[in-house]
């Protein structure tokens, strides 16, 4: 069922997965106050409802992502934090994987959202850049950082510095991207990757997540001591138990929400 969390943003429950569809076409779904809080309050939702697994965010319109910030809503006197314009997305302690689904220009702004989540998937027709360079600023809603970090440094460099986008498929080849498909199966890419993380123990994916989103700047000697207080701590779990007399009994598990 679709249903409205204020005019820009309709949200949908898709199984275990909670669906954010950007609804400002008009603004090819720039972030002005009123969406950044809607995003703040879904990421909100996705953290504290046990049922839920996994967020996906998606545009109600083909062609378009989102835009970044809303110049024009900045010029009128609005004012937010870059955190509260990625709707939460950036809090250390998010527990759940967030999935971007992208289309058309996905620019600035809209690069960094999509950045901010765990995956993305992209239409063909997805093109991938940060343009700010070319306005006389920097990507500092994380760009210029997570960028870097999630592709090698030669084209991250040329994407930040340059600022030239990149089509969907050369995204996928720098493995920026999860999958490349046509708008009219883009939902239902971010759909099988909710699922995927729905198949996994809700532990177990929260314990990988905390570990792996400081992998990169983390000390492989005290990564390895968390993933090892983590395995303890998980072994203790009625998952791990639950998982164990599954696969004796060669059924699907029933994991515990928490």
């Amino acid at each position: 069922m679709v249903t409205t969390a204020g005019d820009e943003i309709l949200v949908e429950r898709r199984g275990s997965a909670l669906v954010l569809r950007l609804n400002r076409p008009n603004r090819r779904n720039a972030i002005n106050r009123a969406l950044a809080d809607h995003l703040s309050d879904a990421a909100t939702l996705v953290e504290t409802d046990p049922t839920i697994r996994a967020g996906v965010l998606i545009s109600s319109t083909p062609g378009m992502f989102c835009a970044g910030g809303d110049l024009i809503a900045m010029a009128e006197g609005e004012r937010f934090s870059p955190d509260g314009a990625l709707g939460g997305l950036t809090n250390p302690g998010r527990t759940k994987p967030w999935i971007a689904a992208v289309d058309g220009p996905v620019l600035g702004g809209g690069l960094e959202m999509a950045l901010a989540c765990e995956m993305i998937v992209a239409a063909d027709t997805a093109s991938l850049g940060l343009p700010e360079p070319r306005r006389g600023i920097l990507a500092a809603g994380g760009g210029v950082f997570r960028l870097p970090r999630a592709i090698p440094r030669a084209p991250a460099m040329e994407m930040v510095l340059t600022g030239r986008p990149i089509p969907a498929a050369r995204a996928y080849a720098l493995g920026l991207v999860n999958a490349v498909t046509t708008w009219e199966h883009l939902l239902d890419a971010a759909l099988d990757l909710a699922l995927g993380v729905a198949d996994c123990a809700p532990a177990s994916v929260a314990e990988s997540l905390a570990i792996a989103r400081i992998a990169a700047e983390t000390p492989e000697t005290d990564l390895d001591a968390m993933a090892r207080d983590a395995l303890e701590r998980l072994r203790l779990t009625h998952d791990h138990a639950e998982a164990l007399a599954a696969f004796a009994e060669k059924r699907s598990p029933a994991w515990r929400a928490r």
